[in-house]
Formats: C-alpha cells, sequence, structure tokens
C-alpha cells in the first residue's frame, strides 16, 4: 500500500511583495520519484525548502509522513535532502564529511562505507572534499542524505554537473530507494533527467502548479510538435507538405535539405505514408524537440511567443 509521503494543499508564500508560492497542490506516494520542474523563479527551491523545515508556508497546510507541520519549522525524522547544493566541509575528506554527520545525528557510524559504496565515490573517500568536481560534490550531498535511512528523500538538481557515468550512478541509487519505498522528490531544470527518473511530475509556473501528475500524461498534452523531415527529393517533399492535412510548413529550409514541419503525431505519420506513395525516400522525420520538452514549453509559456507576456 502506497502510503502518503507529502500532503500540501493551498500553500502559499510571499516574501515582502514577491509571490513565491500561489496556492500550490502536491502529493507524493511512498516508492515514487517525483519531479518538480519549471523556469527559473518559479517557487521550485521554495517548496523544496518547506519541506526540509528550512522554511515555513504563509497559508495552506502541509503533511509531511503522516505529520502536520506548524510554524516551528519542526520536519519528522526521515526527511533528508538538501536546496541549493549539499553543505560539506571543504576541509575534510569525503569519509569525515560522512563521519561528522552520523556523529551530529547519532546514526550507526557503519553506513558511512555503505553510502560512499552507493554513490560510488569509495575510491575517493580519503580525498579532501575542497578538490572534488560539482558533479563529486552532488554525489556527496546525495551520500549525505543517505546516511539517515530517509523516507522523504529532497534533491534540488542533483544532476547537476555530472558527468554521464556520475549520472547514470546517481539515477540508479534514487531507482534504488524508490524501489524500497522512499518517497524521492527532485527539481531539475532538465526534462531529458526528469523522462529517466520520475513516474511524477508537477510543473510550476510563477509559483503555481500548471501541471501534475503522470509524465505520460504530460507528453500527451503537448498537442502539436515541430519535426525535422529529411527526404531524397526537398522540393517535391515540400508540395506534399504544404498540400498535406494537419501540416503547417514552418519557413526555412536548412542547409542540409531539411524542412520543419508542424503537426500533431498522427499527422506526421500520414505525411510519411504520403512521401512514400510519391515515391520520396525517407531519411529522417524526428521531433525537434521531444513531447515533453514540448508540453514544458507549452505549459509554463517559456518561449518567446509567449501569449501571457503582454
Amino acid at each position: 500500500m502506497h502510503h502518503r509521503a507529502v500532503r500540501a494543499r493551498g500553500i502559499g508564500k510571499a516574501y515582502g511583495e514577491v509571490v513565491a508560492l500561489d496556492r500550490v497542490d502536491l502529493d507524493i506516494a511512498a516508492g515514487t520519484v517525483h519531479g518538480l520542474v519549471g523556469p527559473n523563479g518559479a517557487g521550485k527551491t521554495t517548496l523544496l525548502g518547506m519541506l526540509l523545515g528550512l522554511s515555513s508556508a504563509d497559508r495552506g497546510e502541509l503533511e509531511i509522513l503522516g505529520c502536520p507541520i506548524r510554524h516551528d519549522l519542526a520536519v519528522p525524522d526521515g526527511v533528508a535532502g538538501f536546496v541549493d547544493g549539499p553543505g560539506l566541509y571543504p576541509a575534510l575528506t569525503a569519509r569525515n564529511n560522512l563521519r561528522a554527520v552520523t556523529d551530529l545525528r547519532g546514526y550507526a557510524p557503519s553506513g558511512v562505507e555503505e553510502a560512499l559504496a552507493r554513490v560510488g565515490l569509495s575510491d575517493v573517500a580519503d580525498d579532501p572534499v575542497r578538490g572534488f568536481s560539482l558533479g563529486m560534490r552532488q554525489r556527496l550531498g546525495l551520500a549525505v542524505a543517505l546516511l539517515g535511512d530517509p523516507r522523504l528523500l529532497v534533491l534540488d538538481e542533483p544532476s547537476n554537473g555530472l558527468d554521464p557515468a556520475g549520472k547514470r550512478q546517481v539515477h540508479r541509487t534514487i531507482a534504488d530507494l524508490a524501489a524500497q519505498g522512499t518517497a524521492v522528490i527532485l527539481s531539475s531544470h532538465r526534462m531529458d533527467d526528469v523522462a529517466a527518473l520520475c513516474s511524477e511530475v508537477t510543473l510550476l509556473s510563477t509559483g503555481r502548479v500548471v501541471f501534475s501528475g503522470p509524465l505520460g500524461k504530460l507528453a500527451a498534452e503537448s498537442g502539436d510538435l515541430d519535426f525535422r523531415l529529411v527526404t531524397s527529393d526537398p522540393a517535391r517533399a515540400r508540395e506534399i507538405s504544404v498540400a498535406a492535412t494537419g501540416i503547417t510548413l514552418l519557413a526555412g529550409v536548412a542547409d542540409d535539405g531539411a524542412l520543419v514541419v508542424r503537426g500533431a503525431v498522427s499527422a506526421m505519420d500520414r505525411l510519411g505514408a504520403d512521401l512514400v506513395h510519391a515515391g520520396v525516400a525517407l531519411r529522417e522525420l524526428a521531433p525537434v524537440t521531444t513531447p515533453l520538452e514540448a508540453a514544458f514549453l507549452a505549459l509554463t509559456g517559456d518561449t518567446a511567443t509567449d501569449e501571457n507576456a503582454r
């Protein structure tokens, strides 16, 4: 049975005149990875900070691991993570950073080696953190969060600065945690990370939730997509595209003879069939932005053609 790790209703937060969060609802079940996405200034960090007890809401209700959170900022045991980068001691080694945390919080010292191994830092355990790259610091921050065996893990941009190998390691660690029943909420400005990791996603734009639900449902809401079309005969392909139902030809042909066409996926399927039927060889018909990116841009108004920017 999936218990709810987080339940927020009507959360509001303002800093002076600036509304950081405006009536935000959020539900995160145990054992799921929930993505929090949106442009900078959307309120992601503010919301994550509340889940870690770093700030309190001005209004609304917040329940974490079944405990109602009051204004004294006391979040229940079992919550771990970081916002704005992990807080680490630069002069200490990776291992001694973890030992400092276990001493401070009264955790079992035996967890230190396991945490290092899980994030792939055992080899550099005795190197001082000041020499670590951003990606290595992110991995050590994740190791710190793992020490207490969290039931809710809150991560702000956990893939920041990671090389592909580091990213795979972090993704695997997060997926394993969720499989063991931990609820994970992570913010990212990259939809590919969210697609790789999250089953549910909440999109924030200027402090408001513009979408919350399963990842697949978000991709389905993107509507028309821009596709790159490469064929054996660009001129003929252009004529066929102009005549096709549900397809708009966007201005300009790229140097390599590619056309950019806009339409729903079903219209693209028909266009592909039309081209082949007319004897034009189809070399590429692929979305310029992924359906997720397109949905993200459409819903957050993060585009040059924003209707609401008046």
